[in-house]
Formats: C-alpha cells, sequence, structure tokens
C-alpha cells in the first residue's frame, strides 16, 4: 500500500474545507512561528515561513492540476474556488469570468478573521494571502494573479484579478505530460 503524502495531497479529496484545513495548520505553526522569532528575529522567521508556505502551495497546486483528466485552464483553476469559499469562508463577488479572466471581490474573509483572533494577525498574509499568486502559477503557468487589497491588510476588500494567456508556455502545467 502506497501512502500519501498530506501536504501534498490537494484538499479536494477530503470533506474538510480549507478554512478548517488552515486552523489546523495554523495552530500547528503557531508555536514553529513563534520559536523562529525567538531565535532568529521577527524578520527571518517571516521570511522562512513565508517561503515555506510559498513551496506547500506550490506542491498542492501540482497536485491539484495532476487530477485534472483534461488538463488545466482558467476555468478549470476557477472551478476550485467553491472549496476556499466553503463554510462561509469568503464572501465573494465575481466579476468577470470567461477564458482569459476571472475576477472577484472578497467582501469578508474568515481566514482573516481566524488568523487575527489566534494572535496570528501579523502573519496571516504568509499564512494565505502569500499562497494566492504562487498557487495559480503552480497549477498553470500560463495564470497569472495581480491583487492590489488585502483583508488580511487592512483593505476594504480583496481585489483579485487572475489571467490566463494561452500562448504563453505552460513547461511547468503538470497536466502537460
Amino acid at each position: 500500500m502506497t501512502e500519501t503524502d498530506p501536504t501534498t495531497t490537494p484538499p479536494a479529496t477530503t470533506t474538510m474545507g480549507i478554512l478548517e484545513r488552515r486552523r489546523i495548520e495554523a495552530e500547528i505553526l503557531k508555536p514553529v512561528y513563534e520559536e523562529m522569532a525567538a531565535r532568529l528575529g521577527e524578520t527571518m522567521a517571516q521570511e522562512i515561513l513565508g517561503a515555506a508556505v510559498a513551496k506547500a502551495a506550490i506542491a498542492a497546486a501540482a497536485a491539484f492540476a495532476a487530477q485534472e483528466s483534461n488538463g488545466t485552464s482558467l476555468n478549470s483553476f476557477a472551478d476550485l474556488q467553491h472549496l476556499w469559499t466553503k463554510d462561509d469562508a469568503l464572501r465573494i463577488e465575481v466579476t468577470r469570468r470567461d477564458d482569459t479572466h476571472f475576477d472577484y471581490t472578497v467582501h469578508r474573509c474568515r481566514y482573516a478573521e481566524m488568523y487575527r483572533s489566534m494572535g496570528l494577525g501579523s502573519v496571516g498574509h504568509l499564512l494565505s494571502c502569500n499562497r494566492d499568486a504562487v498557487f495559480c502559477t503552480g497549477y498553470d503557468p500560463r495564470i497569472t494573479m495581480t491583487r492590489t487589497k488585502t483583508l488580511m491588510q487592512g483593505d476594504e476588500c480583496c481585489d483579485f484579478r487572475y489571467r490566463f494567456d494561452p500562448a504563453a508556455d505552460a513547461g511547468g502545467d503538470a497536466s502537460s505530460t
């Protein structure tokens, strides 16, 4: 029997919502982060945490992409959104969705609320927000994301703008192999 690595198994294979998954991860990471900050300083601890979370996001995205039997696209990526909004985790307003654009605004983010209530508000952006851009490129390198505002960092909303360039090199796309 082959064991699966839970850090790269996509959350879609479980019934647990991503909000709950992030809460469990944060409970584990909080004392690790606090120890790193005490020994190495806040700046170094945040650099390490950010790098580790980004690598985990890329691995998770690759696992999602590998499950796409028809290949990846912006539409297959957007179809995953329900996993992040499950349990009223995000209240979003989709403003555009087509083959090359997926734009939405987040008006409420329970991820940010949760990190603040756990005393992790100063690193919540590292635990969740910084995953977003690397996740989409890990899923399909033809997808890019821009965001100029986040609720986690005190803005009135998060403005997600995903773009898909079908002419871009899909070299890292797990579905192209």
